[in-house]
């Protein structure tokens, strides 16, 4: 068996705003792996800056990676504890390489083009008219699920564009999320969050930067609206810890960016935790390729989870790899018509 990999840069079509800053490009990395008569191919999704695994040495542990390729996929991920991007990449590999179809990684109705699986539609930060011509364009796109990243312009505007939104839908009409990535501060929070309450938002994303953990439980536990883990997951990485953290923040919501949490073993495992405490999830994507995107699409489609997921990033850049997915009518589609323009 052997193993390669290479850098891709994709490219935004559009600078994108998050609380951390302003994106203009995303660094990945492809993974192709081969036996001699099949390949697979992964993603080994990294983000800048947020990934645990964004350390010095990252390609080499890359390289490492396709010098032992050999010791196969399970015995491989239990080794890439530190480097959970690289665990999703060899996941999503070995799978391909199993499957008739490389692409096909999890054959469903959903592969077959007989069924969809409802995203959120992603309104990114920008000043107030950026923001006013994405809500509605997503609208007119047929979402009925809006998730707003908020926490980089001034917070009154910020409300006054959910409230506009309001004022014309109402929460049966249009469900509203909210992204904070950790902007505020824990002694503002809860009269932030009261404010948003009464604009009947379904959720809000780490409202506080992650870490604080018991400024987190005591926020969930008073909180008018309810509040969904998503940067707080990161890093923690044996299924003890991820037990300690679900049973001491007791959120209402966890969500899962496989690429940020040791790919599909990894998201289980919190998955399983969850699921023992009666707390709520969805999965989102984490600016991957459409190589990454399709693996967790067709992984999230076997969970059955009927909540509106964050499937909808793979529209973002101008030079993704071509595939069958489709964002249509506020849902994430796999069209077996269309055909992979993919070379490694």
């Amino acid at each position: 068996m052997t193993a390669s990999y290479k850098k891709y840069i994709l490219k935004f079509k559009r600078p994108s705003g998050t609380s951390r800053g302003v994106l203009t490009e995303k660094e990945t990395w492809l993974i192709r792996i081969s036996d001699g008569n099949r390949e697979g191919f992964g993603e080994c999704g990294i983000l800048r800056s947020l990934s645990y695994d964004d350390q010095p040495g990252y390609e080499d542990q890359l390289k490492w990676v396709c010098e032992n390729i050999h010791l196969g996929k399970d015995q491989l991920w239990e080794r890439l504890r530190e480097f959970p991007s690289i665990q999703f990449g060899i996941e999503m590999a070995f799978k391909s390489l199993e499957a008739e179809d490389p692409f096909l990684l999890f054959p469903s109705e959903f592969t077959a083009g007989k069924d969809s699986i409802p995203i959120n539609g992603l309104v990114w930060m920008g000043d107030k008219e950026f923001m006013k011509e994405q809500i509605t364009q997503k609208i007119e796109s047929g979402f009925k699920c809006i998730k707003l990243k908020i926490g980089a312009i001034d917070f009154d505007t910020e409300v006054q564009l959910l409230r506009s939104i309001r004022d014309h839908f109402s929460a049966e009409e249009i469900e509203l999320r909210v992204d904070a990535n950790g902007a505020f501060r824990p002694e503002e929070a809860l009269s932030k969050l009261e404010r948003l309450a009464k604009l009947q938002i379904h959720s809000i994303e780490q409202p506080i930067k992650q870490g604080q953990v018991n400024e987190m439980a005591e926020l969930c536990r008073k909180t008018p609206l309810p509040i969904a883990l998503d940067e707080e997951l990161i890093g923690v990485l044996t299924v003890t810890e991820k037990a300690e953290l679900i049973q001491t923040i007791k959120p209402q919501y966890a969500i899962f960016k496989p690429s940020l949490i040791g790919g599909i073993k990894g998201t289980t495992e919190w998955l399983e935790s969850c699921n023992k405490n009666r707390v709520d999830w969805w999965i989102t994507s984490a600016l991957e390729s459409n190589i990454g995107l399709n693996a967790i699409a067709q992984w999230t489609y076997t969970l059955n989870s009927s909540m509106p997921q964050g499937l909808g990033t793979g529209s973002l850049y101008t030079n993704n790899i071509t595939s069958p997915l489709e964002v249509k009518n506020g849902t994430i589609q796999y069209n077996p018509a269309k055909n992979w323009e993919f070379k490694f």
